[in-house]
């Protein structure tokens, strides 16, 4: 793509984000300059972040870059159209006098927050990795920085809507998951890059499995199917064997029968998914919310602003997607899953174009873990398989998802200026 192709894209980048903080500031009753700051904020940051990607690192897939903000924007734009909701509802819990108001909630800021850390953390990535193969080498060190982020949440974590998928330090919330899916990427592009044989697998075998079974102590299927669906890609990528592929179908669905069997939560979750109505005003009142809402934006939507996602469960972080889809139609769910569709394509572009071994599979590492991602989080809300409780890469709220996921474009982005020289 050329420059002045790229500066139109960006451009229209620009005039998106500039009519949906126009209509946030006039939906808002009090008229508060907030959403125009929001966006003037996200203009000087994308603005800066490409004039250091396009003036230093001119062989870079700098359309990875877009699209991924292209995606933020999108979810600040909702984020903050939330915040406008929870303050009139609690607004009208205090002049009702309730007991316990409606909390004041500040996505659009935080999220703001969080992708400027991002957008920093990508371009410190492209400006001091000199050459990432170098990486490789330090295999053992990713394999153990993936077995304490694992195991982080069970010994120390805090169980949050039947996952104990949290850790709490100092006040402050994160995933351990997240971080532990960017060292397993890492580890498995260092053990596989030198693949000959089916005894080179072995000890990435016994990392995926730990990981696994502490995924399933934690009760965190999201993050098993995620990191399962890496695993398989990656070893496909560096073996081009289908027998180890289906050996892996075949050990994925015992272990998920034997745990079907084990524990009450994987048999709720597969209750809840195979019928829906039929619990719809206790165990999988989530889901059917999820359904109405999605009915009721239909194709077109209801106007930014106009949907009620109050009555939508976690509609800021799992159920995001279906906060969108209300206000502004399938239209557009299609159109975020189109986005997402052009920058697995590209990210996958610049693993196609890698010159070493070690870069193509962490490039497809990165790459699948964000398709995974966002194909567990969609088919989850839209009932085409089990709810899983994970956030939509780049777009719900949660600072771990956000930060990881620039961080590993960063990786691909480098990744793209290696594979051009």
């Amino acid at each position: 793509m050329g420059e002045n192709k790229q500066i139109r894209l960006l451009l229209l980048i620009f005039l998106f984000g500039a009519v949906g903080f126009l209509n946030l500031f006039l939906i808002q009753g009090n008229k508060e300059l907030t959403p125009i700051i929001l966006y003037g904020v996200i203009i000087l940051l994308m603005s800066y972040s490409y004039f250091i990607i396009k003036r230093f690192f001119v062989d870079g897939d700098t359309f990875i870059f877009m699209i991924a903000c292209l995606l933020t924007i999108i979810g600040i734009i909702f984020l903050y159209r939330l915040d406008i909701l929870n303050l009139y509802l609690h607004n009208q819990d205090m002049l009702a006098n309730v007991k316990q108001p409606r909390n004041i909630t500040n996505y659009g800021l935080k999220q703001l927050i969080y992708f400027a850390i991002g957008i920093t953390l990508y371009l410190i990535i492209i400006i001091i990795l000199r050459n990432f193969k170098r990486l490789r080498k330090y295999k053992y060190i990713y394999l153990a920085a993936t077995l304490i982020f694992m195991c982080l949440s069970t010994f120390f974590g805090t169980e949050i809507l039947g996952a104990k998928n949290w850790v709490f330090v100092f006040g402050y919330s994160f995933q351990p998951s997240e971080f532990g899916k960017i060292f397993l990427v890492l580890y498995l592009a260092s053990a596989l890059d030198k693949y000959e044989s089916w005894k080179d697998l072995i000890e990435p075998a016994v990392l995926v499995t730990i990981s696994l079974l502490f995924m399933v102590l934690q009760r965190d299927l999201g993050s098993a199917l995620i990191f399962f669906g890496i695993s398989v890609t990656m070893l496909y990528i560096a073996s081009s064997k289908f027998k180890y592929i289906l050996t892996c179908l075949v050990l994925f669905f015992v272990g998920s029968f034997i745990s079907y069997k084990l524990f009450y939560h994987i048999r709720k979750r597969i209750m809840i998914w195979k019928q829906p109505w039929a619990y719809a005003n206790n165990e999988s009142y989530q889901v059917v919310q999820s359904l109405i809402a999605l009915g009721e934006g239909g194709l077109f939507g209801k106007g930014l602003g106009f949907g009620h996602p109050e009555f939508v469960f976690a509609n800021a972080s799992d159920f995001i997607f279906v906060t969108i889809c209300e206000d502004l139609g399938m239209l557009m769910g299609f159109a975020i899953l189109i986005l997402f569709f052009i920058l697995f394509y590209r990210c996958m572009r610049a693993a196609l174009r890698a010159k070493d071994n070690f870069s193509r599979l962490v490039a497809v590492g990165y790459s699948s873990m964000i398709a995974a991602q966002t194909l567990v989080i969609v088919g989850g809300v839209t009932n085409a398989v089990p709810l899983t409780g994970i956030t939509l890469p780049l777009i719900s709220a949660g600072g771990s998802s956000l930060i990881i996921t620039y961080f590993a474009l960063g990786v691909i982005q480098k990744i793209s200026e290696e594979g051009k020289m």
